[in-house]
């Protein structure tokens, strides 16, 4: 464990959405409960100012003032601005890469808005691992859910064997050696990040069913099966193919670490209908630690400035006790 002051990086997203607010909202409260740590906030100045009305930074928050291209209305997107965006990714990663930071912390931004202005652009989940020059990444969301009469409550983890592509493309896409490479990132990060021994997780089927035995698909039988094998023959507590229809279900929550599921909504949807608001998007298999809240830009509510601000809150928590937790800093 770090014994040191944790320093966080947040990059406050696209500027037209509630990222400027819910980045500083967040931080202001984070660092009143946490006094050792320090947080960076990276952005356009005047972003900030009509939250900073009534009071004063906390003494730990710092901002690095990161120039916008071009002007900004709040709730309509401007593609010049799509650099901007960028940089400040980059900042924070190659921050975190030089240990200036311990963690990075994303606000919203728009995919769309940067591929209109030329760059392609899927995610900052494929766009940090491009960076990094890795292989393979995994995402995964995390969340506390409150499980009614089964238990008080339950934290949920799902990690996504393919993350933004189109649905009608996961069945050609999915393979045995990534989904068992997916598993390796997902015990190992648990491990390392969140102090967990021997995590257990969950396999969910592609198909109906889990594919009836082969009456409603094979990739259950010839691609996820065996890379299920292959992970269980070099230690990893993993099991399934199973239905997802039934896979996802509170009384699961106390003997399974994280699920994982085969394609974006399979997993998503169940986490973020038990979760959404205080859920946290982690990226796995990087060189850094980097959290990211559960939802988008709402330009809707930009103007309003009164987005909740909680899932920023716990991806600040949940950064900050994977730094906490890092067996390879010991």
């Amino acid at each position: 464990m770090k014994n040191d002051c944790v320093q966080l990086v947040i990059t406050s997203g696209e500027p037209a959405g509630i990222g400027p607010q819910i980045s500083l909202q967040a931080a202001q409260q984070f660092l009143e409960q946490h006094d050792d740590a320090d947080i960076v906030l990276l952005g356009d100045q005047q972003l900030f100012q009509p939250y900073l009305s009534n009071h004063h930074l906390a003494p730990n928050l710092s901002i690095i003032d990161v120039p916008m291209r071009d002007q900004n209305r709040l709730g309509q997107l401007n593609k010049n601005n799509a650099p901007y965006v960028l940089s400040m990714l980059d900042i924070a990663f190659e921050g975190c890469l030089e240990k200036q930071y311990d963690a990075m912390v994303t606000a919203p931004i728009q995919k769309s808005v940067i591929n209109d202005y030329g760059i392609h652009f899927t995610g900052h989940t494929e766009y940090l691992a491009e960076k990094a020059g890795v292989s393979q990444v995994v995402m995964m969301l995390c969340g506390e859910v409150n499980c009614g009469s089964q238990v008080n409550s339950a934290m949920m983890r799902v990690a996504l064997a393919t993350t933004h592509i189109a649905l009608q493309e996961v069945s050609s896409v999915i393979n045995s050696e990534e989904i068992y490479g997916t598993l390796e990132i997902v015990h190992k990060s648990l491990k390392q990040y969140f102090g967990i021994f021997n995590p257990k997780i969950s396999v969910a089927g592609l198909n109906p069913h889990a594919g009836e035995n082969g009456y409603l698909g094979h990739e259950e039988i010839e691609i996820i099966l065996p890379a299920i094998k292959k992970a269980q023959a070099h230690g990893i507590s993993c099991a399934g193919p199973f239905p997802a229809d039934t896979l996802f279900r509170y009384q699961n929550l106390d003997q399974v670490d994280v699920f994982l599921a085969m394609y974006h909504d399979q997993g998503l949807i169940p986490l973020k209908m038990a979760t959404f608001g205080h859920g946290v998007n982690v990226t796995l298999g990087l060189p850094i630690i980097r959290t990211s809240v559960d939802h988008g830009t709402a330009l809707d509510l930009a103007q309003s400035g009164s987005a909740d601000f909680g899932s920023m809150y716990e991806a600040l928590v949940v950064a900050y006790q994977m730094v906490k937790n890092d067996s390879s800093s010991t």
